[in-house]
């Protein structure tokens, strides 16, 4: 199970590169400048947390931690709420997606409570 999220944090990295290549060369002059940034923050949230999940995974190959297992869910999760919604919105301005995005920013926050725990756990 846990290298499935690693194999989610190699992808979730490839698709972060392209979607931030995408916005850089293919928006530009398409998208209003909110929707630009709303589009970069996606793409920045992305990238953070596509290195968070591959730190959980390689926390978890060290200590067999549920926690850090759940971190990895909660990281996985959240980009797909969180720069998911947020990708949606910008490019097609339905005010709707970002009804979805906090859901993401707790998943988010609730990863790097999971990986404080399990790392915390697997120190005592």
């Amino acid at each position: 199970m846990r290298d499935r999220f690693l194999v989610f944090a190699a992808l979730s990295g490839f698709f972060a590169v392209g979607l931030g290549a995408f916005g850089s060369h293919a928006l530009k002059g398409v998208l209003p400048p909110e929707m630009i940034s709303v589009y970069e923050t996606a793409n920045r949230y992305h990238f953070y947390h596509t290195f968070a999940l591959f730190l959980s995974g390689i926390l978890l190959h060290r200590n067999n931690s549920k926690w850090l297992l759940v971190s990895m869910f909660c990281f996985s999760s959240g980009i797909l709420f969180f720069c998911g919604s947020l990708y949606l919105l910008a490019v097609t301005n339905i005010r709707i997606f970002g009804a979805v995005t906090p859901v993401g920013g707790i998943l988010f926050l609730s990863g790097w409570f999971c990986m404080a725990l399990g790392v915390y756990k697997s120190s005592e």
